[in-house]
């Protein structure tokens, strides 16, 4: 797979899964500049119209060992900057241990990976699926199908009072 099907298949499980919520999907949108003062333009642009809230998501997919690793610093630097929240989605076994290392443990990357033949939800999208819910506050995504807590939810037990405790009342 090559990064602009990648970039692709996000945009089009983004779209199956999350059209109902409100959203629409850009490809290739133009913004602002890069922290080296070129122009941005960032793979998927995720727009709410409704709420008036958007999301920037640069894709990197690499499938066998290259160049990628030195660009993965500068991206994740560059999607910090942006002036509204994003990401950089990535998938692919061509990353260096450093680097799978340094994107598991960014809060602005968010592996992805979905079933091009269903596009459904799975262990493989659950970090963009999170991604996209805190920034759209998506709350259903996050709750799925647990049931709220109630005080029903669990017994409730009288308070035991230890033994010295009840000898000092007692003898009061």
């Amino acid at each position: 797979m090559k990064g602009n099907e990648y970039a692709d298949l996000i945009a089009k499980y983004i779209v199956a899964n999350y059209k109902s919520h409100g959203i629409t999907v850009y490809r290739e949108v133009e913004i602002g500049k890069s922290i080296i003062g070129k122009n941005r333009r960032v793979d998927i642009f995720v727009v709410c119209e409704a709420t008036n809230n958007a999301f920037a998501i640069e894709c990197k997919y690499q499938e066998t060992t290259g160049t990628v690793d030195e660009k993965i610093p500068y991206a994740l630097s560059d999607i910090a900057a942006l002036r509204i929240d994003g990401c950089i989605c990535y998938a692919g076994e061509g990353f260096s241990e450093g680097v799978s290392h340094l994107l598991q443990a960014s809060e602005f990357a968010a592996y992805c990976l979905p079933d091009a033949t269903n596009l459904a939800p799975s262990k493989k999208t659950r970090e963009l699926d999170h991604m996209l819910a805190m920034n759209f506050r998506w709350w259903d995504t996050l709750v799925g199908e647990r049931a709220p807590f109630t005080n029903g939810s669990i017994p409730i037990f009288e308070p035991r009072v230890p033994r010295a405790a009840k000898e000092i009342i007692g003898s009061g």
